[in-house]
């Protein structure tokens, strides 16, 4: 992600490789690597850097001072024009950067990402609005690559995840 994100190296060209390791051991799913398969792969993309002539910041604190640059970049990337065009969202003097502790998102079943929002950001109604998955990186969201779900889906699916959720969203809207 940060390769594409950052440093603008396309999707395909780590996905072409992930999908002939995943051919060449006849599995479907990225969770069917052991780890031998997950070196190689490491090894394919650092090879994916050395033939773009692409290099990544050694030192961590260069890498999120890249990546929070390209946040800033992306307020006026044509994509993003193009949904605030379209859901009538104006006045606005950019975008913000949050930093934060992750947790792995893609580690299991019972760990997930999203985006969610306190209010329906095409009417502005007080409801919470937003999609999630289960097993999956936040890019995963809102890529296109996977179809995430209403994130009115997690009251039945995992309610107390959801609870705390409401309960966030709820003291937010009131300090706000």
């Amino acid at each position: 992600m940060y390769a594409n994100v950052v440093l603008g190296i396309s999707h395909d060209e780590f996905e072409k490789e992930l999908s002939e390791i995943k051919n060449k051991k006849n599995v479907k799913f990225d969770v069917d690597l052991d780890a031998d398969d997950l070196r190689e792969l490491v090894k394919r993309y650092k090879d994916v850097y050395k033939r773009l002539n692409i290099n990544i910041p050694d030192k961590p604190e260069e890498q999120l001072e890249t990546a929070i640059e390209a946040v800033f970049k992306s307020w006026n990337t044509p994509r993003a024009v193009k949904y605030r065009e379209v859901s009538h969202i104006t006045g606005l003097k950019g975008t913000a950067v949050n930093i934060q502790s992750m947790v792995y998102g893609n580690y299991n079943e019972n760990s997930g990402t999203g985006v969610c929002f306190t209010r329906n950001p095409s009417n502005g109604n007080k409801e919470l609005f937003g999609e999630y998955l289960m097993n999956a990186q936040g890019e995963d969201v809102v890529s296109g690559i996977r179809t995430p779900l209403n994130i009115n889906e997690m009251a039945e699916k995992n309610p107390e995840v959801y609870k705390e959720l409401v309960d966030t969203t709820t003291l937010l809207e009131k300090e706000m």
